[in-house]
């Protein structure tokens, strides 16, 4: 059974600000090897489920935040950034099974450090009218492809998003809000067997488990300026709907993803400068 596994970062129990989730600083150190540990019980679960292949895309940021060497299960690792499918880079109609672990609430969720994909650019994603954050966003890569979503783990956010288009994903709830920059977090050993437990779970019911339906998969996303909106409305995809609206759809659930990300490549420079 093949396994994809994305991982993010801000959803780590014990993650609770920037400096933990970037740079080489103590801080940043310390956040990695947090989500070490999160990332390898994930690989231990679904191989104790029935995995015998799982590939690791690392999505946060610089994409090169794990130690190779140091991942579970002889796990191979896509890592870097620019790549084609950003956060999904990887997964086809091969896998068996998706894993999305250490995610986090969208931007305006009652969730720590949330965003959605671009923090200074996008203020909301509806998908077919239901507000969702990334993981909403990605599994539209698993749709298109038939690969079912068995796991989310991350903050209540994350998890209570996903499965509100997701109904049957199992989740591991690691920590709890108490502010954008706050959390009640697991002790990170429970943290790990809880996430262990889920994904063991998740993968031995992999084969029953059915894609996401996410019909028709439209994106309507709200962005901070005028400048951000009309920038995005070049990407093939993505109509202006309102003076900081646009919806994306393309012929697709995979377009429409990659639309979505275009928009948010291009507009990356404007937003900077907000």
């Amino acid at each position: 059974m093949k396994v994809f596994l994305s991982t993010d970062m801000e959803g780590t129990a014990g993650v609770v600000d920037w400096e933990q989730c970037s740079g080489d600083g103590p801080a940043g150190i310390a956040g990695r090897r947090l989500l070490l540990a999160e990332v390898n019980a994930a690989i231990e679960g679904a191989v104790a489920g029935g995995a015998t292949e799982v590939v690791v895309n690392d999505s946060h940021s610089t994409m090169r935040n794990l130690p190779a060497d140091e991942l579970a299960g002889q796990a191979s690792y896509i890592s870097g950034s620019h790549k084609p499918l950003y956060m999904m880079q990887g997964l086809d109609d091969t896998f068996d099974a998706c894993l999305f672990v250490s995610y986090h609430g969208s931007v305006g969720a009652p969730a720590g450090l949330s965003h959605t994909y671009s923090p200074r650019a996008v203020v909301e994603v509806r998908l077919d009218g239901t507000i969702t954050g990334e993981a909403g966003i990605n599994a539209l890569v698993a749709a298109h492809y038939g690969v079912p979503v068995v796991l989310v783990t991350g903050d209540r956010a994350a998890c209570e998003e996903t499965a509100s288009l997701i109904p049957d994903v199992y989740q591991a709830i690691v920590k709890e809000h108490v502010s954008r920059l706050a959390a009640h977090s697991l002790h990170p050993d429970r943290a790990c067997a809880l996430i262990r437990g889920q994904a063991q779970a998740a993968v031995a019911t992999a084969r029953t488990a059915k894609p996401p339906v996410l019909e028709p998969g439209v994106l309507e996303v709200f962005v901070r300026t005028t400048d951000i909106a009309e920038a995005a409305s070049w990407v093939r995809g993505v109509d202006r709907t309102g003076p900081r609206e646009l919806r994306i759809q393309g012929p697709s659930q995979l377009a429409t993803y990659r639309a979505f990300c275009a928009a948010i490549l291009l507009t990356r420079s404007i937003a900077a400068a907000v």
